[in-house]
C-alpha cells in the first residue's frame, strides 16, 4: 500500500529516477573531479572521500535511527550533495571541517526538512556557507599542493577573484583567459577548469537531466550587468569574459541552480531565478567585503522558488 500513489490523471510513466537522474549528475562532475584530483593530488582526494562517505553515513543514520524510515542513501543523493560540497571546498580543508559541512549539507539543510524533495535550500551550498562564516581562515586556505601531475612543492596564493578583491584590475592585468577556460589552479576544486564543467554540463542537456534556461539566463545577467559597469568604468569594473570564467560561477549555474528540488518548475520563473542569481552575484562581487557570491545568491533566490512557482505555475493539462 506504501508504493500506491493516488493523483488526478493523465499518469504519464518515464524510465527516469532520483537514482538515474543523481547517477547522470555524479557522471557529469567527473571530468572536473578528474583534474582536480590530477593537480591537487591526495589533498583532494581525501577531500572527496570524507565528504561522500560523511554525507551517506549521516543520511543513513538519521533514516534509521531518528526518522525510523527506510533508508534513502540508495538514490545516490547523499553522493551528489557530498562530491557538490567537496567541489566547493579548498583541497586543504581538514577533514574535521569536512565533517562538520557535511553534517549542516545532510543533517541541517536536507533531513531536517523531510529529506529529499522537500529542503528548501541547496544542501551544498548551505554547507559550504556555514564553514565560510565559521571557519573563514580554513575557507580561504587556497595552497595548491603536490598533485600527480605537478612535481613541484606547494604554493600559496589568492584566487583571481581574491586579487581583485585586495588589488583592484592591477592584480588581474596579466589574465589568459584560455589559461582561465582550460586550467585555472587555485581556488576550489570546482574552480580548477571551465571547461570540464562545461563538458559535464553539456552531457547533463544531452541526457535531459536539466534544462538550459537557468544557467543561460545567469550567463547572461552576470555579463549583461558586468558589461554595463566595465563600459561606464572599465578602469574600476571587471569585464564580462572575467566574471563569467572565474570562482564558482560555471558549478553554481549548471550543477546547483538547476537542482530540482530548490529551483522554479515553469520556464519564466527559472528565468527570473536566473536573473535574480546572476544580479546578486555581480551585485556582491563589485560592492560586497567577500570576493565570490555564488553560494549566497543561489541561498537567496532558494528562498524564492515557492513565490515563482505561484507565479509562473505550470497549466493545467487541458486547460488554455
Amino acid at each position: 500500500m506504501d508504493k500506491l500513489l493516488v493523483s488526478p490523471s493523465p499518469h504519464i510513466h518515464a524510465a527516469v529516477s532520483t537514482r538515474s537522474v543523481m547517477r547522470d549528475v555524479a557522471i557529469a562532475l567527473c571530468p572536473a573531479i578528474l583534474v582536480s584530483v590530477l593537480y591537487y593530488g591526495w589533498s583532494e582526494l581525501l577531500v572527496l572521500a570524507v565528504s561522500v562517505a560523511s554525507c551517506v553515513l549521516l543520511e543513513w543514520a538519521i533514516t534509521r535511527w531518528l526518522l525510523r524510515k527506510p533508508s534513502t542513501v540508495g538514490d545516490l543523493s547523499a553522493v551528489v550533495t557530498g562530491l557538490l560540497l567537496a567541489m566547493n571546498l579548498p583541497c586543504t580543508t581538514p577533514w574535521w571541517v569536512v565533517f562538520i559541512g557535511a553534517v549542516v549539507a545532510i543533517g541541517v539543510a536536507k533531513m531536517s526538512f523531510g529529506g529529499l524533495g522537500q529542503n528548501v535550500f541547496n544542501p551544498a551550498l548551505t554547507g559550504r556557507v556555514f564553514l565560510l562564516l565559521s571557519f573563514p581562515v580554513q575557507m580561504t586556505d587556497w595552497t595548491v599542493p603536490q598533485g600527480f601531475l605537478r612535481n613541484v612543492d606547494a604554493v600559496s596564493g589568492p584566487t583571481l577573484l581574491g586579487k581583485v578583491n585586495e588589488l583592484g584590475l592591477a592584480g588581474v592585468a596579466d589574465v589568459d583567459y584560455l589559461q582561465t577556460l582550460l586550467l585555472n589552479i587555485g581556488g576550489s576544486a570546482g574552480e580548477i577548469s571551465a571547461l570540464a564543467l562545461l563538458l559535464g554540463f553539456g552531457y547533463l542537456l544531452v541526457r535531459r537531466v536539466v534544462k538550459p534556461w537557468i544557467p543561460l539566463s545567469i550567463f547572461a545577467t552576470v555579463a549583461l550587468v558586468s558589461g554595463i559597469f566595465h563600459l561606464a568604468s572599465p578602469e574600476v569594473y571587471t569585464g564580462p569574459l572575467f566574471n563569467l570564467l572565474t570562482g564558482g560561477l560555471i558549478l553554481g549555474a549548471c550543477f546547483m541552480a538547476t537542482d530540482y528540488v530548490t529551483s522554479p518548475m515553469n520556464v519564466w520563473g527559472g528565468v527570473i531565478f536566473g536573473v535574480g542569481i546572476g544580479f546578486i552575484v555581480m551585485m556582491i562581487r563589485y560592492f560586497g567585503s567577500y570576493p565570490e557570491g555564488v553560494s549566497f545568491a543561489i541561498l537567496l533566490m532558494n528562498m524564492t522558488v515557492p513565490l515563482l512557482n505561484r507565479a509562473f505555475h505550470q497549466k493545467k493539462f487541458g486547460r488554455a
